[in-house]
């Protein structure tokens, strides 16, 4: 990737942590009952997988590219979630527990992009 798209990727899920961060006030989705989010991170699961797979179908290089977008799906949300989370707020380490509907999000992208990228690479080359 070329430092352009890094730093396009980089504006772009900085954007989205910014308009989570802001739904998700005031206490950064913690006024909302477990199962309220269980349903919302179930919710956000196709949209997400959705990009990825858009993205990757274009991509001469799948696998490389769904490596990528997991990097920076989860790296940059991960250290602006620490900032706030458990340097702002004071939670430490611990907010990866406290904000456990977080959590399985610094996971998950490395558990979708990955075999999705693959699985639309293998598709290419039977199709050649």
């Amino acid at each position: 990737m070329t430092l352009h798209k890094h730093l396009r990727l980089l504006a772009i899920v900085t954007a989205a942590w910014l308009l989570f961060w802001i739904a998700g006030l005031p206490d950064y989705y913690r006024q909302y009952s477990t199962q309220t989010m269980i349903v919302f991170d179930v919710a956000v699961l196709p949209p997400l997988w959705y990009i990825g797979y858009r993205s990757f179908r274009k991509s001469r290089k799948p696998i490389a590219s769904s490596l990528w977008l997991a990097f920076y799906f989860v790296v940059p949300l991960f250290i602006y979630d620490y900032l706030y989370c458990g340097v702002y707020l004071r939670h430490g380490l611990a907010f990866l527990w406290d904000y456990w509907y977080l959590t399985v999000y610094y996971i998950l992208p490395w558990l979708i992009y990955p075999p999705t990228a693959q699985w639309l690479d293998h598709r290419k080359q039977k199709a050649i």
